[in-house]
């Protein structure tokens, strides 16, 4: 069950990053794969700061930073 809730915040954390970071992205299924992988990122830098997202809002924008740098360095790389 924790599975399929951490898919689904990535995958929402993914549309959030998409919408929030304007601009020549990786469509809709990229920015939401990139959101799952970003909720890992999320989660780690969270955890590398000492800030521990507490409920379902908390892990939400925990992952949503993370998928926002996730596209961003994506971004970085996709223009070079």
């Amino acid at each position: 069950m924790g599975l399929i809730v951490f898919l689904i915040v990535g995958i929402i954390a993914g549309f959030l990053a998409g919408k929030i970071m304007k601009g020549a992205g990786f469509g809709l299924v990229g920015d939401l794969v990139l959101g799952v992988i970003g909720a890992f990122v999320g989660g780690w830098l969270f955890g590398l700061l000492g800030i521990l997202p507490v409920g379902i809002i908390g892990t939400l924008i925990s992952a949503t930073v993370g998928a926002m740098l996730l596209l961003f360095i994506a971004r970085l790389v996709k223009k070079a």
